[in-house]
């Protein structure tokens, strides 16, 4: 993140989406907020994230971080990400889309990267149609992928690849694990034995509860995702990393352009 600006947005961004997840765990069942569910925050949701993500980008922009090479990049590979993500529908869980998010988010740093993470769920939920109260928690769930990536220690070459495979591998989990989490407590008797969310019963036991709906509903979807992310990773990312650094360099895209004299141009 280059500047303090970014930073704040950034933070901004964490903290809504962290309540945006957290809020019915805290919330009493018999309010009428747990009874309506996220069919009344989620527009408002959507509002406020596109407004913090245009922040985003005129802070990184003011700050001198962002040029028209790299806004171009970034629409492109959103564009990108979400067509893969239409050509993966309804794959068992199979989506490269993962794999585009995990290198590119490493490239373009975090605050770029979570624009474009949740860019690309944006592009993918308008191309199939699927827009609805869960699209603003896969934007944020998305880009917190892409935003881990920016944040992953410096390291180079063959080091480099093996540690963006282990992530892709963790977030192809991770994203489930979250993206449950929009719906899992507003489930109740629905919910299979065992598994569904206590209010007032603790840590412990919703934190059981949890895993064994996710063992028994999610993992299944979710381990194919992982693993062909973190294959995808180990076998291209070398490739699509020396090409997203090669078109992010401003030094050829800022170099003046001279107007040579017809003349000497047959010398």
């Amino acid at each position: 993140m280059s500047s303090w600006r970014t930073r704040v947005v950034m933070v901004l961004v964490l903290l809504v989406g962290v309540a945006a997840f957290g809020w019915p765990f805290l919330a009493s069942p018999d309010s009428e907020l747990s009874q309506m569910g996220h069919s009344t925050d989620a527009s408002f949701l959507f509002v406020a994230l596109m407004g913090l993500m245009a922040l985003a980008l005129l802070a990184e922009m003011t700050s001198g971080g962002v040029d028209a090479k790299t806004v171009a990049v970034l629409g492109v590979l959103a564009a990108a990400g979400g067509s893969l993500r239409v050509l993966s529908a309804g794959t068992a869980g199979l989506e490269p889309m993962f794999f585009l998010l995990v290198v590119a988010g490493r490239v373009l740093g975090a605050s770029l990267g979570f624009l474009l993470g949740a860019l690309a769920l944006l592009a993918s939920a308008f191309l199939t149609a699927g827009v609805g109260p869960w699209t603003p928690f896969q934007m944020i769930a998305a880009g917190w992928v892409c935003l881990g990536a920016g944040l992953l220690p410096a390291a180079t070459g063959r080091r480099e690849r093996w540690m963006l495979t282990a992530y892709g591998l963790v977030c192809g989990l991770a994203y489930g694990v979250v993206m449950n989490l929009w719906f899992w407590p507003f489930l109740g008797d629905s919910a299979p034995a065992g598994a569904g969310f206590v209010p007032g019963g603790g840590a412990a036991v919703n934190l059981g509860h949890y895993a064994v709906f996710y063992v028994t509903t999610s993992l299944a979807w979710d381990l194919p995702r992982g693993l062909l992310t973190a294959a995808l990773t180990l076998l291209a990312s070398g490739s699509l990393l020396r090409a997203l650094r090669r078109s992010l360099r401003q030094a050829r895209f800022d170099a003046p352009v001279v107007f040579a004299d017809p003349a000497q141009r047959s010398l």
